[in-house]
């Protein structure tokens, strides 16, 4: 990351503190990569309805849709931990098995790489692992 790109981010940072602050005092040390610890599961009959069939073209039911996103998500690597966190989540609650993720996660390394993988692997554990036996 260059200076001048750094710079950028660390004022980007900053404006959104000022912003959280605006909004909600309470906000004003939120970590956007805690951001999946405000947001609970979605039960998995709300998961079929926004992303299942109910309101999406059919095809693909809410468990294959999450799988995918997972996909996506492993390729584009550590940038998107948050939205990785919640899928897994939400793939679980919409009946994909530890297993089916883990799969999904390692086929990725091909077009993501390894590091991306691994990464994810990762950050599925730790999701596995706060779920606990629910999982």
């Amino acid at each position: 990351m260059t200076d001048a790109f750094q710079k950028l981010f660390a004022q980007m940072l900053e404006q959104g503190q000022e912003m959280a602050r605006a909004f909600n005092p309470a906000l004003e040390h939120f970590q956007g990569v805690e951001i999946d610890k405000l947001v609970p599961t979605i039960p998995a009959e709300m998961l079929e309805i926004w992303f299942g069939k109910t309101l999406n073209r059919e095809g693909l039911d809410a468990r294959t849709r999450f799988l995918v996103t997972i996909a996506a998500l492993t390729v584009l690597g550590a940038q998107a931990e948050p939205q990785l966190r919640l899928a897994v989540r939400h793939a679980i609650e919409a009946g994909a098995t530890r297993r089916e993720i883990a799969e999904v996660i390692l086929q990725m390394s091909m077009f993501g790489g390894i590091p991306a993988m691994t990464r994810a692997l990762e950050i599925a554990q730790k999701v596995f692992d706060e779920m606990g036996d629910d999982a």
